[in-house]
């Protein structure tokens, strides 16, 4: 199960995670009073939906970005007014595209240094793995198959969690040092408790962010839940938005199984534990 960027914010509120304000909103006229709410200038108007590449995804109406940065609450809701109701297609939705019933109005930071975080279950070492790069803002397999020695991997051992000295030690293979690497292991040590306590599969922030007055925030983030673990987890449950998932995929759900939706004419029907 996804989450959409305004509720990985209120999960990050819920555990302690720096990240920049934001309020969700349904109307152009929820954007423009959340945009005074937070203040301007600098606002980023961001749709919402389960894809990435928004920022250079493109309308069926023409509109380009979904993202945007305005100064003023009559811009937010001009902006958001093109972009509610309409598909945004991306490189990720496919030509159907998405439909934005949702937009995020955030407070815009200027950033000196773009990182790339994440924490996720590595079945191969069946543990637990934080990956880290100084390459943040970036797709992360590009990094790994142009870059790879500028990507940092430590496991987590799941019987006795993530110690200190592992978020001393991901900080410094990013090359934070003093009160930067002491925010860094703070926010390091709220997000794995957010994985842990919400049963997630992976906790990814991409860009993790040093802003130009000295602070470690998380901008965006994607979540993916262990869907076995869901019926403790009413709260993120009720985060589901059904309309963004397969609906062949929740058809299945209603009745337990597990379906997912390939292209072509032939169906697999298979069943586990060697039978």
């Amino acid at each position: 199960m996804n989450i959409h960027e305004y509720q990985a914010k209120q999960l990050f509120e819920k555990f302690g995670v720096a990240s920049p304000k934001g309020i969700v909103a349904s109307t152009a006229e929820e954007a423009g009073k959340a945009a005074r709410e937070i203040g301007g200038p600098g606002l980023v108007v961001k749709a919402q939906v389960h894809a990435g590449g928004r920022g250079k995804g493109t309308f069926k109406n023409g509109f380009k970005g979904g993202v945007h940065v305005v100064d003023t609450p009559e811009q937010a809701e001009e902006i958001a007014g093109k972009m509610l109701g309409q598909t945004l297609v991306t490189h990720q939705t496919g030509p159907e595209g998405k439909l934005v019933s949702k937009v995020l109005i955030a407070k815009a930071v200027d950033i000196t240094k773009e990182y790339y975080f994440a924490i996720l279950f590595d079945r191969a070492s069946s543990s637990h793995a934080i990956i880290a790069s100084t390459e943040g803002g970036m797709n992360i397999e590009e990094v790994a198959e142009k870059t790879p020695e500028k990507i940092s991997k430590e496991f987590v051992n799941p019987a006795i969690g993530l110690q200190p000295y592992q978020c001393r030690k991901v900080a410094s293979s990013l090359g934070l040092k003093g009160p930067l690497a002491n925010q860094a292991v703070k926010l390091f040590t709220a997000l794995w408790n957010l994985y842990l306590k919400a049963d997630c599969s992976l906790v990814e922030i991409n860009p993790l962010a040093i802003t130009t007055d000295g602070q470690v925030v998380a901008l965006d983030a994607k979540f993916n839940f262990d869907d076995s673990a869901l019926y403790r987890q009413k709260d993120v449950m009720a985060m589901r938005d059904t309309t963004e998932e397969d609906p062949r995929e929740v058809a299945a759900s209603e009745f337990g199984l597990n379906y997912i939706g390939l292209d072509g004419n032939i169906a697999c029907l298979v069943n586990g534990a060697g039978l």
